[in-house]
């Protein structure tokens, strides 16, 4: 089983420009076959569009809805100049992608970051004001979805952590996606957690724990874009070089792409 991850920073190349990349992008992601594509920062009207482009099971989750204007709208506008644009006025969402000839079972999302889960951490961690305000600044989510391959379940979770300075914050959010999936996974399920975490192993407790025998998942990449297994042997994690991302002379992305083979 092959899994995807992919920030694709609303559809912009590297150094943004006027133009967005997004159907390209998507396109390109899924273009050979891969079972599973977790997508971040996507605008929120592609969400629509997923399934047309890529002939995969489309499940979206918004994170930031658009700021009173209607999706198609906020596509129009943003079209004006996409890499300055980005996301003020087409929101942001996740999606996670399945081959059609997988057989879901179901799917849920929870908030990152609510109210009273900032309330209790910014109290336990003593933050400053400015931090508080920082961190709620974006909404932020976690969605899974459970299926089967090969007569194995397996439950995918898909996340966007907040990208605030204070590394607790993020590891807290980490966790709380972890627990999240876990939850939502059936015992004896595959369990694989996705996304743009923004944290790294190296000075991240919550990946260490996430390593240990508690949570069970193998050992993170040194990355900020993670696959993490749980239940099954796999084959370590890749980030796509950048010629693979790169088309006609753009760099597709301030992200690459990781992808990993689920034995």
């Amino acid at each position: 089983m092959l899994i995807r991850t992919w920030n694709v920073f609303h559809g912009n190349a590297v150094p943004p420009g006027r133009r967005a990349f997004l159907q390209e992008m998507v396109r390109l992601v899924t273009e050979d076959g891969p079972d599973v594509v977790c997508l971040q920062e996507l605008p929120v009207w592609s969400l629509a569009r997923l399934e047309a482009w890529t002939g995969m099971r489309c499940f979206g989750a918004v994170a930031a809805r658009p700021p009173r204007v209607s999706p198609e709208l906020g596509r129009a506008l943003t079209g004006l100049h996409s890499g300055l644009l980005r996301s003020a006025i087409t929101g942001q969402a996740n999606a996670i992608l399945l081959s059609r000839a997988l057989r879901p079972f179901g799917s849920d999302t929870i908030v990152l970051n609510p109210r009273g889960f900032r309330r209790l951490q910014c109290d336990r961690l003593a933050l400053d004001r400015r931090a508080r305000l920082a961190w709620g600044k974006e909404r932020r989510v976690c969605q899974a979805v459970r299926f089967e391959v090969g007569g194995r379940c397996v439950t995918v979770a898909n996340t966007h952590v907040s990208s605030v300075r204070d590394l607790r914050c993020k590891d807290a959010e980490l966790l709380r996606a972890a627990a999240f999936a876990d939850a939502f996974a059936e015992p004896g399920d595959v369990l694989m957690l996705a996304g743009d975490l923004n944290v790294r192993r190296e000075t991240s407790t919550a990946l260490k724990a996430l390593a240990g025998p508690e949570w069970g998942f193998d050992e993170a990449i040194p990355w900020i874009d993670q696959i993490l297994v749980r239940g099954a042997q796999a084959i370590p994690a890749q980030p796509w070089p950048e010629e693979r991302r790169r088309v006609n002379g753009r760099l597709l992305s301030d992200h690459a792409p990781v992808e990993r083979t689920i034995e």
